[in-house]
């Protein structure tokens, strides 16, 4: 039986394990996908944790992590017309992606050029999508200045490298260990951290900042809120502070059009994924480690062997 990791209840990662099912069995409007590779995301484990997504139900145990996959289509649900067996596919799984097989909705399937890698795929339907929308949101002219915080991980990678392809001055806080990596990416390193991070930042852009996407949260996104307009701040992390700020949450527009145009920023080289690590389905529990531990350059992606 083909097999996938999960949790089986809310809590830590002693609620994580590989379980069987049953290959699953595509309904109208879906397509089964043989997995090839699995984006891991932050949401991932706050999922296992108890988060709750807004107007979503009730999680279902045991329960598949995973929200982002390539792969290639196994069989088009009835009546799906456009998608045969064998194309290569990413998007947006329903019921987990750290699997053998997923299901996936025509309605967030994009089809997989050629050029582009499933590993690289697998980073671009939540942590690249997510970038595009808040920048698009924002909608900054060329030379002006955008914060970024917390630029080191998925979404700030790619929000940094699209914001700046647009002719926009990044400046993105990460932990000093991630200073080389934040330049590399053509933006200006902030050190992370609450105390004393406007001060840091004001000092990186002494001009100020016009607009600035969270990715952090918490203590840090009260720190962000004192250096911009609440209506020039937007967040993927902290929706619930947003609100309480006057900023607002990422608005996601999560459709195909979306994830053809960032499949082509990938192929014409203006946006790398930067997939430093990647790990096989049997060490899924290490690449959740790597993420929630909060310390990962840019993305983690799990290989599924075929």
């Amino acid at each position: 039986m083909p097999k996938a990791y999960a949790y089986t209840r809310h809590g830590g990662p002693g609620t994580e394990a590989f379980i069987e099912v049953d290959r699953p069995v595509p309904g109208p409007g879906e397509l089964l996908v043989e997995v090839r590779a699995a984006g891991v995301n932050p949401v991932d484990w706050k999922l296992r944790n108890g988060l709750r997504r807004p107007g979503a139900a009730e999680a279902e145990f045991p329960a598949v992590f995973g929200s982002e996959i390539a792969g290639v289509v196994a069989e088009p649900g009835p009546g799906v017309t456009g998608f045969a067996a064998g194309e290569a596919v990413f998007g947006n799984p329903v019921g987990g992606g750290y699997a053998q097989y997923a299901l996936l909705p025509v309605s967030l399937a994009a089809r997989k050029p050629d050029a582009l890698a499933f590993t690289d795929a697998a980073t671009l339907p939540v942590a690249a999508a997510t970038a595009h929308d808040a920048v698009r949101q924002l909608a900054l002219p060329a030379g002006a200045t955008l914060l970024i915080n917390g630029v080191g991980g998925g979404v700030g990678v790619a929000a940094a490298q699209i914001a700046r392809s647009l002719g926009v001055r990044v400046v993105g806080t990460a932990s000093a260990a991630k200073k080389e990596f934040v330049e590399e990416l053509g933006a200006v390193h902030v050190p992370s951290g609450e105390e004393g991070l406007a001060e840091r930042v004001r000092a990186a852009a002494p001009a100020g900042v016009d607009a600035a996407l969270d990715l952090v949260g918490g203590p840090a996104l009260e720190a962000v809120a004192a250096l911009v307009d609440p209506a020039r701040l937007v967040t993927a992390a902290d929706p619930a502070a947003a609100a309480r700020l006057g900023a607002s949450p990422v608005r996601r527009a999560r459709t195909v059009e979306v994830l053809d145009a960032v499949a082509r920023l990938v192929v014409d080289g203006t946006l790398r994924p930067y997939v430093t690590a990647t790990y096989p389905l049997e060490r899924a529990a290490e690449a959740l480690r790597a993420v929630e531990a909060g310390h990962v350059r840019g993305k983690v992606v799990i290989e599924v062997a075929t």
